[in-house]
């Protein structure tokens, strides 16, 4: 049995997981989900490239939405070559160090999003609560060193599970729950005692993502009081608060899922593999997919300018 176990435990190579039950379809499945892929991709693209030509775009609000479609990119380019690799082509070995790296890459841009919706709600409180005094507050500068420190804070905290993920065995049936790598999944792989990656992951959710949540909840809390303190009457409030309903919207679309596959993982162990695989590609795919769309329905001035480059004779 010893030999056994340090056998496996020194096998360097996880399994990845399609779609239980449903493997004789899985290229009919990657079709949806591959166009998925593809217009986040594209969409992500295009809001970025409309900042960046847009003069009039060049402005904090924008930069932030600029890092949430550079962090939703980074979603879909980290994942999809394995979940279509897995889908279309039947590549479900992967390097355990092929693994660890891209969680550490896919956590780390989950961080980032969530770090960036929590800054865009103080944005909008600022704008809402202070908007003479906005541009003074919230500058290019300030808006760059901040977003600087969150991406320094999504990889850098990650950084002390990395050592123990690293020398782990992997002894048992070594197959994941989703097409593609997360801390929480591959822990559950490990024939060692791995309380430390536990707790401290579950502390560093509260941390980040626990505590942008709460800090978001309260600046929406702070601009509902705001916008009733406002003497501009009904059409003023609605105007006011019509301006965040792009970032609620987008704060659910993260949100829901993240929140949805955390009890799937942590309480769900004997649901279906199935659901699972499923809870994971929403995970990674509805942010990015929904984002562009979101914004570009919702933001006149990046509405407009889409409209112009698909047809150059639009006013």
């Amino acid at each position: 049995m010893a030999s056994f176990t340090s056998a496996n435990a020194s096998k360097p190579v996880l399994g990845l997981s399609g779609f239980p039950g449903l493997e004789m379809v899985h290229h009919w499945i990657g079709i949806p989900i591959f166009s998925a892929y593809l217009v986040a991709t594209l969409g992500n693209c295009t809001i970025l490239y409309v900042i960046w030509t847009e003069p009039g775009l060049h402005q904090p609000m924008y930069y932030f939405l600029a890092m949430l479609a550079t962090t939703d990119l980074g979603l879909c380019l980290t994942t999809v070559p394995t979940v279509m690799g897995v889908l279309w082509f039947q590549l479900r070995k992967v390097s355990v160090y092929v693994c660890i790296s891209q969680l550490f890459i896919v956590h780390s841009f989950s961080f980032m999003e969530s770090a960036v919706l929590f800054a865009m709600a103080i944005d909008r409180f600022l704008a809402i609560r202070f908007p003479l005094r906005y541009a003074l507050l919230v500058t290019s500068s300030r808006v760059a060193t901040s977003g600087l420190i969150l991406l320094l804070r999504s990889t850098v905290l990650l950084l002390p599970l990395l050592p123990f993920v690293l020398q782990f065995p992997y002894c048992r049936d070594a197959t994941l729950s989703h097409s593609y790598c997360l801390h929480q999944d591959l822990i559950r792989l490990a024939c060692a005692n791995t309380s430390f990656n536990s707790l401290y992951a579950l502390i560093l959710i509260f941390l980040t993502m626990g505590s942008d949540l709460l800090f978001i909840l309260i600046s929406y809390s702070l601009i509902l009081k705001a916008v009733l303190g406002m003497t501009s009457g009904a059409d003023g409030h609605y105007k006011a608060l019509g301006t965040c309903v792009s970032h609620v919207c987008a704060v659910l679309v993260f949100y829901v899922p993240v929140l949805g596959l955390s009890i799937v993982h942590r309480f769900g162990r004997h649901a279906s593999p199935l659901l699972h695989v499923i809870m994971g590609n929403i995970y990674i795919l509805l942010p990015p997919l929904m984002n562009p769309i979101i914004y570009s329905i919702k933001t006149n001035q990046i509405y407009s300018r889409i409209l112009r480059i698909v047809s150059p004779k639009s006013p």
